[in-house]
């Protein structure tokens, strides 16, 4: 039996817990939110809300796991970043899941974007309304580029993601608040019931529904912004924990 820490409330994190656990080894898991909590499921320990890397570097050694795994999301950069600090300053052994590239097939039919910043001010060349399938995090950018009236976003079914709709100011009439996965087909029912000509979206891989959502706006002649993902360095955590291993 292994001890496992898992960082992520993404897909991949919940299926590496369960997997684990059902083998019979000690799984703990790391999310940000009682949201990503309770897709996880009551039967696996969980330490929800964020950590600095104090906090963090505490924990694992407390833990002391057998491996750490950082399944958190692609664009999460600062975790990755941090849960890669205390890993090797540890010296855990630790694993980054890395989500498989896009398709080849409509790359060059898309418009590509540094960061929010970048897509955001792409809005001023694309006319007609928007949808934001980005996160609730970056909403008040684009609020600063595009007219309130043009913006649709599409959001996680939270307090905290509508607070951020409402200070961005998003009109109400404009949210979409559900939990994915979304079908091919329930994005085109959204592309046309809100007559969408321009949609943002991060390059989230086929696990976040990239090609769900593209192929069917490109289908539709609708102007798609895709943001790169951060490029990520590789790196290996050690083999010790301390006098308590």
């Amino acid at each position: 039996m292994e001890r496992i820490l898992i960082f992520g409330g993404t897909t991949e994190g919940r299926e590496l817990a369960r997997k684990y656990a059902l083998r019979g080894d000690a799984v703990t898991v790391c999310v940000t939110s009682e949201y990503a909590r309770a897709l996880l499921g009551e039967d696996i320990p969980c330490h929800v809300g964020a950590m600095d890397g104090g906090q963090m570097a505490a924990f694992m050694e407390a833990l002391c796991p057998d491996r750490v795994i950082d399944a958190t999301h692609p664009f999460a950069v600062r975790a990755t970043q941090t849960i890669r600090d205390c890993a090797r300053r540890l010296g855990l052994p630790l694993e980054r899941v890395a989500r498989e590239q896009t398709r080849a097939d409509w790359r060059d039919a898309v418009q590509w974007a540094a960061d929010a910043d970048d897509a955001a001010d792409m809005l001023a060349a694309a006319p007609g309304n928007v949808l934001l399938t980005t996160g609730s995090h970056t909403l008040s950018r684009y609020a600063r580029s595009a007219d309130a009236a043009r913006l649709y976003v599409r959001v996680l079914p939270t307090h905290q993601a509508l607070e951020a709709c409402g200070q961005a100011g998003i009109l109400p009439s404009h949210i979409v608040a559900m939990q994915g996965p979304f079908t091919a087909e329930l994005n085109a029912a959204i592309y046309d019931q809100l007559g969408i000509r321009v949609m943002v979206t991060k390059d989230s891989g086929a696990s976040g529904g990239i090609d769900e959502k593209v192929i069917p706006a490109l289908k539709r002649d609708i102007h798609v912004i895709v943001i790169k993902r951060p490029e990520e360095k590789t790196d290996t955590g050690g083999s010790a924990c301390g006098e308590n291993r």
